[in-house]
């Protein structure tokens, strides 16, 4: 008789534990500054937009920021590391190397939220604040970010070279770096929509306009008018990834690909005779359900491995650490 409340110990305990397992995602809320910091939206929101006024592209670099940071050891603001004498950040990595941008406005929103609440909200937070509001300044989705992000106290070059996707990537790979996080399938094709905006490097598209077939005639032309074949000539001449509208965040990246209009290999590879031809073809198409699945990857790649409660650290600059 007197093992039921021991039974009932258990089962508490055994739930307890769970909870704790799976604390680190429960701990991001989308209204975990609402007390801390109330103005937080719209302290970030009139920088990002005035920084966009000035060159609506900065928004895919701020967005491309974010991709970046969260890929390598999770959404933890280490991308955002200066190099120091004793200290090697990412931003000299291969994939940031001369095209990682928009450090300088991730500074001025950082500021501008100091200022409003001091040592209180994250460099990982503000990123990802930015990164949401750049979309929707674009022409894309809104959507509620979670936060309760810390930032980090290190950074990892190797880690940078080794875990962001180049763009030579076949789909076989493409799949298995993003399930590797956590993203599905689907979420790679949607998240991968985010080249609807910003512009690419001729080192990053030349192989593609010279020497593949999967690419449209007039495209390939059009490109290489400004990308010479010779390597190191003109490598970071910048040609848009959606040729109709790269500031404007919508679906014609999707209707590119059907027509083999896509600049970078690694995207054309999505819309290639392979598993994932059906959904590109169902984005092309249909570009509210390309909206709904942009934001739940977005959700899901925000919550990859976040520094919460004690670990990390809030940073009073982005660039260092405290």
């Amino acid at each position: 008789m007197d093992s039921l409340p021991f039974s009932k110990a258990i089962a508490t305990l055994a739930i307890l534990v769970m909870l704790s397992m799976g604390s680190s995602n429960a701990q991001l809320s989308t209204d975990f500054y609402s007390k801390s910091c109330p103005h937080l939206f719209s302290t970030v929101k009139p920088v990002v937009q005035s920084a966009i006024n000035k060159e609506a592209r900065i928004g895919a670099s701020i967005l491309r920021l974010f991709f970046h940071d969260c890929f390598v050891n999770g959404c933890d603001g280490s991308l955002l590391l200066d190099d120091t004498s004793s200290f090697t950040g990412e931003k000299n990595a291969a994939p940031n190397r001369n095209s990682a941008r928009g450090f300088e406005v991730i500074d001025n929103i950082k500021s501008a939220v100091e200022k409003a609440c001091p040592g209180v909200v994250s460099c990982a937070d503000v990123l990802a604040i930015a990164a949401r509001d750049s979309t929707v300044i674009l022409g894309g989705p809104q959507w509620n970010v979670k936060l309760g992000r810390r930032d980090a106290r290190t950074a990892s070059q190797a880690a940078a070279n080794n875990s962001i996707p180049p763009p030579t990537s076949n789909l076989n790979q493409l799949i298995s770096r993003f399930n590797a996080l956590g993203l599905s399938t689907r979420d790679m094709v949607a998240l991968s929509g985010s080249h609807t905006i910003g512009q690419a490097r001729c080192t990053n598209f030349r192989a593609r306009i010279y020497n593949e077939t999967t690419i449209d005639s007039s495209l390939a032309q059009t490109r290489r008018s400004n990308c010479p074949r010779t390597s190191g000539s003109g490598d970071n001449n910048l040609a848009p990834l959606d040729l109709q509208t790269p500031t404007r965040f919508e679906n014609n990246y999707y209707k590119n690909l059907v027509n083999r209009r896509g600049l970078l290999h690694s995207d054309q590879q999505l819309f290639n005779g392979g598993s994932t031809d059906s959904i590109v073809r169902t984005y092309s198409y249909n570009e509210n359900t390309f909206r709904s699945d942009f934001v739940a990857g977005m959700i899901k790649m925000g919550d990859i491995r976040p520094l919460t409660g004690s670990r990390g650290e809030i940073r009073k600059n982005c660039r260092r650490i405290n």
